[in-house]
């Protein structure tokens, strides 16, 4: 494939060019034809299946297979044509996020952010492979997760929490182990948004504005934006969702560059590339190789036959877009004949329906666990937990009651309303989703990734309920803006929350009302614990630091399990291990990018958003600039202390840079253990815990340090774990714009092993 400079833009970084010439030189080349699938590995058997049925399809059959309708007998989000003369029954597509959504009798799970939160790769597993069930229970084959993109360019991101984490690594193994869990249910998996969806604003095209075109260079997209879809593909991942914004102003769903020369050629995907709903597309998008439509984005039926007559689309490629989907099919075993009916449990709920109850007994503890293990403790001057049954507690804010289903921000969240009751986000005209959601405490973000729980938990009820067996007498005011404080109070609990929603970005990272509620209470009580239900970065500036405030909780999307999980950790009987998947800055000002491109007035109807920032994004940005956070990538606190000792770094391959760039990621060399670095981790507190070990690599000429590694131990006290990080060619490696290949430099890597992204407990290094 030829490299063009709208690849290499970027790559020398050493002088950011301006928008105006990054814009100037954003274009992204052609790449034809479209590669079939391979069907090599665990792609084998499905591959020979679906090419078996394929080839006793008609031309008609084959292209009703790929095209996307909203059918009247279920609320699917989307379904595929038939083949009922094979016996082939089709598919139901639908959301995701944290549960199955627009339909009863299923759970809702803590949302992405929430268990990027936990770092915890084995709850991540059991979360997502009994969401699979209940959508498998419920007739759906494509789950429409997990969410490798946006990862998170601008803490204003409206779904950013959609995503478990900035930090591509940390995304990467999260979307690893949500689609293994997804699989081994029995349901397709399906990572979006690809790629560089990093913005709400302008992301579709609207009465002739074009969508945002994210101006990315090569180095880049590899190294940041395309890492966690590397992973998700080594995976398995069987469907991959193409994304509504332009990439170097080529539509992600007509992207031949992205699509044919990237995703299936580069990184090997077997898979079917999806549309995005109502994402604009043409009928060369199928040899840019979209495989699948979905409704909204037109028909190309007919079209398409006739595109294949006339020879403007070839019949191979046809062929090649029936097999990829049904080969997926058959990867999970949804050829099983137990497999249900597609859509039997997704009914229109306002009309007689058979009940399909989809939740399953085993699920409970992981949705517990969960709710628990998302929960970060950022400040604690001794306040938590609380040293005995407290005498009276007091509870403010909005945040700390069950929804109020009349409030539309609630209803947003719940997943209850469609789009049109709600009003679609037209841009261009003047359109606000306020910062705080104040009709109730929130357990989702909004839209497309929220569904509704079977009950909700919340923290005043689920303080109230132990209340009732302590003997604790209870206060609360859930509305004013200055309560009246009753000074006999042990405590005071202020409960505030952000929330963000697909549709819109964010307003900004704080609300006055809030951060005045807080230090009114702090005001007149010496002992105010604040918990903040955030769907991203939430700044705290205006009122850590007041002496009253003795301990913050960052609570993030917890799930139906809200309430009951909370005082698990505010009693003690549940410790603190959650660590940050982000960093909290002190001023809007310190992150890399703020803002969403596009913001404010303007006139243009081609809207461009140039990367100049590149690969320093988050606490890549913090630490190239020397910026001190509030609370950095990583943090944490617990109820007890953690020891880091005996470091041992062993090299498993002496000639680490040797034997040239690597240009396929489906090369297993890439994928080598190349090194093993060793630590040993002792509880030294009184009290059980669990400790998130992090490994950041030193790569020359790169970013002070990257997330390389990271491994959660639960240690009684005293107790002592080896912690083992494993590294890859690949997690040396970065790409070569020239040789378009990982490669590894010549040079020292430094090791880094500890608690945060700047609490380092140990260090070494690597000479390759």
């Amino acid at each position: 494939m030829a490299i063009t400079l709208s690849f290499l833009v970027a790559a020398l970084f050493a002088s950011p060019l301006g928008a105006s010439d990054a814009s100037s030189y954003a274009r992204s080349p052609p790449v034809y034809p479209s590669p079939p699938g391979k069907g090599v590995g665990i792609w084998a058997d499905a591959y020979y299946s679906a090419q078996d049925l394929v080839g006793q399809m008609t031309l008609e059959e084959k292209v009703n297979i790929t095209r996307g309708f909203t059918v009247t007998d279920n609320v699917c989000a989307g379904n595929t044509g038939t083949v009922p003369r094979l016996g082939w029954p089709g598919m139901c597509l639908h959301d995701a996020g944290n549960g199955v959504r627009a339909t009863d009798l299923v759970n809702s799970y803590p949302s992405a952010i929430h268990v990027g939160a936990s770092w915890d790769k084995n709850l991540t597993y059991e979360r997502a492979f009994y969401m699979g069930k209940e959508f498998k229970a419920k007739g759906i084959n494509v789950i429409l997760g997990p969410n490798a993109g946006p990862l998170g360019r601008s803490p204003l991101g409206g779904r950013n929490w959609e995503g478990f984490s900035v930090d591509p690594y940390l995304s990467g193994q999260l979307n690893a182990e949500t689609i293994v869990g997804h699989q081994d249910a029995g349901v397709i998996a399906n990572i979006k948004h690809f790629i560089a969806n990093e913005q709400e604003t302008y992301r579709r095209p609207y009465f002739g504005v074009e969508a945002i075109s994210a101006n990315v260079d090569d180095k880049t997209l590899h190294e940041f934006y395309l890492w966690p879809f590397m992973d998700g593909v080594r995976a398995g991942v069987a469907s991959v969702m193409c994304s509504y914004n332009r990439i170097n102003n080529t539509y992600g769903c007509e992207n031949s560059k992205l699509l044919n020369g990237i995703l299936k050629t580069e990184l090997s995907f077997d898979g079917f590339v999806l549309l995005d709903w109502n994402a604009r597309h043409n009928l060369d998008s199928a040899n840019a190789g979209l495989d699948m439509l979905m409704p909204g984005g037109g028909s190309w039926g007919d079209n398409l036959t006739q595109a294949i007559h006339n020879g403007s689309v070839n019949d191979d490629r046809i062929t090649d877009m029936a097999t990829r989907i049904l080969a997926a099919w058959h990867l999970v075993g949804q050829n099983d004949t137990s497999f249900p009916t597609p859509g039997i449990g997704m009914k229109n709920l306002t009309e007689p329906h058979e009940q399909v109850d989809a939740r399953i007994p085993e699920s409970k503890p992981t949705i517990l666990e969960g709710a628990i293990a998302g929960h970060v403790l950022v400040k604690n001057d001794g306040a938590l937990p609380f040293k005995e049954n407290p005498r009276m507690l007091s509870v403010y804010g909005y945040d700390a009651t069950v929804p109020d289903t009349k409030n539309t921000d609630v209803l947003f969240q719940l997943g209850y309303t469609s789009s049109q009751e709600m009003g679609q986000a037209v841009l261009g005209t003047e359109q606000h989703f306020d910062q705080a959601a104040k009709g109730g405490t929130i357990v989702t973000g909004g839209r497309a990734g929220a569904n509704a729980p079977a009950y909700i938990d919340d923290p005043l009820s689920a303080i109230q309920y132990r209340a009732k067996s302590d003997g604790t007498w209870v206060n609360w005011d859930l509305t004013s803006s200055n309560p009246d404080v009753n000074t006999a109070s042990d405590a005071c609990l202020v409960f505030i929350n952000a929330i963000s929603t697909e549709g819109w970005d964010r307003e900004g990272l704080h609300d006055d009302f809030s951060d005045g509620l807080v230090l009114n209470v702090a005001s007149k009580c010496a002992n105010t614990i604040v918990v903040i239900h955030v769907a991203g970065v939430r700044l705290v500036d205006q009122w850590i630091d007041h002496p009253n405030v003795t301990a913050t909780v960052i609570a993030h999307l917890p799930g139906q399990d809200s309430g009951e999980a909370l005082v698990k950790l505010l009693y003690g009987e549940a410790v603190f291990s959650g660590k940050l998947p982000y960093t909290l800055a002190k001023n809007e000002s310190d992150y890399a990018v703020y803002a969403q491109c596009g913001r404010g007035p303007s006139n243009t109807t081609d809207p461009q958003c140039d990367f100049t920032e590149g690969v320093y994004v988050d606490y890549r940005h913090f630490d190239e600039k020397n910026i001190t956070p509030r609370y950095e990538f990583g943090y944490g606190l617990s109820y007890t202390t953690f020891n880091y000792s005996s470091l041992l770094i062993e090299t498993l391959d002496t000639k680490l840079g040797s034997g040239g760039p690597i240009t396929s990621s489906s090369d297993e060399k890439l994928w080598e253990f190349v090194a093993t670095v060793n630590a040993t981790i002792t509880n030294t507190g009184e009290i059980g815990g669990g400790e998130v070990a992090q490994l950041y690599l030193g790569i020359p000429n790169s970013p002070p340090k990257q997330l390389r590694g990271f491994e959660k131990s639960v240690l009684p006290p005293g107790e002592s774990a080896e912690v083992i990080f494993q590294l890859t060619r690949r997690d040396f490696s970065v790409w070569d714009v020239i040789a378009q290949g990982w490669t590894v430099q010549e040079g020292e890597y430094a090791i880094y092993v500890g608690a945060s992204s700047r609490d380092i407990r140990l260090t070494g290094s690597i000479a390759v």
